[in-house]
This record gives C-alpha cells, structure tokens and sequence, in this order.
C-alpha cells in the first residue's frame, strides 16, 4: 500500500463511454484532498475524435500513461493491454486500481491488478445482459469476480452480483452517468453548435447509432436494421448517424452504402439509397449530447446511449434482443426490437415521450459517493 499521504488510484479508460465516466469520477476524486489519480489509457479508442476530443471537451486530467493498442482482437489487444497495464502497476504501485463498464480494458485492467494482489474497483458492477455471445458479458462478469469494491448503479446489479455468490464489497451508488447527464447537459446547452451545422430542428430527426459487433458482422442483422432507417427517413423527419468506423467498412462491405464526395458539413463520405438518412463523422462529446436531447428519437445498439435517451426524456428503440438497463424497459422508455425492420418501424412511429421517470439511478452525486467509500479503505 502506498505510504504516502495520498490514497493512490490508478484509474484505467480506453474507450468513450469509460471517458465520460472518468470525467465525472475524476472531478469528485479532485475534490478530494486526500486521493491522488493517475490515468491510464489503453488506447483501445484510437481515433482522435473517439478519443483525445474527449478528454479536451471534459476537461479529464490528461492520462499519464497511453498504451497506444488500438484494434485488433480481443485476445491480441486485451494482452498486450494486461502486459503494459501489469508493467504501470508496477512502476506506480497504486493502492486501488479503479475500471468502469465492460469493455476489454475493464478486464485487462481487473485481471492485471488482481494478479499483483492490488484491490480492484469496478464502475458500474452487476450490469448482465445475460447473453454470453456478447464480449462485454463475460468481461462484466470476470471482472465483477475478482473486484474487492463492486460500485452497482442499480438494485437490480446488486442482485445479480449476489445470485452469483458475490457478498462482499457491494454498494448501490446510483449511476455515474446520471452525474455525467446532469454536467454536461447544460454544457451542450452553451458549447454546441452541432444542430446549426446540421442544418437540424429539434424534435425534427432521429438519432440513431449501430456499432456492436453482433450487428455490424451480420449481414442479415445489418440489413434488417438499415433497411428500417431508410423506410422512417424523410424530408419531414430525418435519420442522423454518426458513423462508427467498423459500421463504415461493414456498410460498403455488404453494398447497403456507396462512397461519394462529401457534399455537407459532417457527411461521412459515403451514402445510402435514402438521402434523408444521412451518415455523418463521429461528433464531439458535447455535440452527441446535444444531438440526443433534442432528437425525437434514438434508435441505438449502445447500453450507454440507451440510457442517455432516458436520462434528456427521450424515448429509445434498442437494435437488441436484450438489455442491462431493464428499468428503462419496464418504465417504458425503451422497446427492445433487435434488428426486425418492422418492429423498428413499428416502434419508431409510435413511441412517445409520456412516461413517468424513475429514481433508480441516484441523485447526480454518486461519483462523490463511490469515492468516498474508496477512500475509507486506507
């Protein structure tokens, strides 16, 4: 343990939703005299717009460590992450090791500290899908196994953690990405000119976001999908997606986009056969904030933008059979349609935002909560 003054955390991101977690939890560890963090980023996110544009817009204290990994697959890029976090580690010698969510890095992170017996704390512990075809299942339940602090946003996680055996270190925070909501929504309000750029109104467009692997590598899946964004695309009520880079190669790979010359501000270069859905650039934190509270609608693949919907008062069409926010789905918030171009239609055309709001997901104070209790176990 560190001997020092200072607790010391070693905070490990990689990819965007970890980065607007890592601002919120970043700035309540700030607050805190007696903690010190220290960044690490593995560089799963590589692109700049994924990636530094974000921690430039957050104002997240600038990552000590880059592992620079990029893509590959996930049994490449979560080892040469676990050898370059394990190597941090022990340069650093933290006394927590703090991941978020369930991405590769979470697990590389989790697996890396447990082996050197340093105690790990897991952002948003308990979230299942409870589909293991799914990458970030399994790495949420590793991860989950080996935490000593399991920080669940909902009551639901901390039932789940504990129908696994888990019965230790479990706490109900609420969620960080609520904070995240709160902060940064007024900042959008003042920052972002993305709707001027675009040419949008508000509540005159869909948001739409497709980037999961289970969608974009399947053919059948990726149709399915497209197909219903160009059926509900019209001049009265446009589709706007932000395009993923592996939803880019997937699109032209399967012949449901073309490249063209970029003709608009933000165009993506490349095209379908409805011109009202249109394929923009990867935007700006602040801009993809902007961009949901004021959609009509967000149709998305993302467990992230799902909730963002609800927490601006959205409604939300999730390209999934399944979800890890089932509150938003009992609330009705949030219809699961998986890739069925009628049932998005369906659901597209019909949604509306009537529904009552939920108080599961704390107060907008849970980045200070979870700090707190890491900084009792000195």
């Amino acid at each position: 343990m560190n001997a020092g003054k200072h607790l010391k955390i070693l905070s490990v991101v990689g990819a965007r939703p970890q980065f607007i977690k890592a601002a919120v939890v970043s700035k309540a560890i700030l607050e805190n005299d007696e903690i010190q963090e220290v960044i690490l980023h593995t560089g799963q996110h590589y692109d700049k717009m994924m990636s530094q544009v974000f921690f430039d817009q957050m104002k997240i204290p600038k990552p000590k460590y880059n592992l620079e990994v990029g893509s590959g697959t996930h049994g490449h890029t979560t080892g040469q992450m676990l050898s370059g976090i394990e190597r941090v580690i022990l340069e650093e010698r933290p006394d927590w090791v703090l991941v978020y969510g369930d991405t590769n890095s979470t697990l590389a992170g989790a697996l890396a500290a447990s082996k050197l017996h340093i105690p790990v704390a897991h952002v948003e512990a308990g979230l299942r899908s409870f589909n293991k075809k799914m990458p970030e299942e399994i790495n949420r339940i590793l991860t989950d196994h080996v935490s000593s602090l399991l920080f669940c946003p909902t009551t639901t996680a901390v039932k789940n953690v504990k129908n696994e055996g888990i019965n230790k270190g479990i706490h109900h925070v609420g969620d960080v990405m609520y904070d995240a909501a709160l902060l940064f929504g007024g900042i959008a309000e003042q920052q972002s000119d993305i709707l001027t750029q675009l040419q949008l109104s508000p509540d005159f467009y869909y948001l739409a976001t497709v980037h999961r692997a289970e969608n974009t590598d399947d053919p059948k899946r990726l149709i399915g999908i497209f197909e219903a964004f160009n059926q509900i695309a019209t001049k009265e009520c446009l589709v706007i997606l932000p395009l993923h880079p592996r939803t880019r190669a997937a699109l032209l790979r399967n012949h449901l986009a073309s490249i063209v010359d970029k003709h608009n501000v933000g165009d993506a270069g490349v095209a379908t056969k409805n011109k009202y859905l249109r394929l923009i650039c990867p935007v700006s934190f602040l801009d993809m904030v902007m961009l949901e509270k004021h959609a009509k609608m967000i149709l998305t693949d993302s467990g992230g933008i799902q909730k963002e919907a609800y927490f601006h008062s959205i409604p939300c069409v999730t390209l999934r059979e399944e979800t890890e926010w089932t509150e938003t789905v009992e609330a009705g918030w949030n219809h699961l349609v998986g890739s069925d171009t009628k049932l998005i239609c369906k659901c597209a055309q019909s949604l509306s935002a009537e529904k009552e709001m939920i108080e599961e997901y704390g107060k907008g104070d849970s980045s200070k909560i979870l700090i707190d209790i890491i900084g009792k176990y000195r």
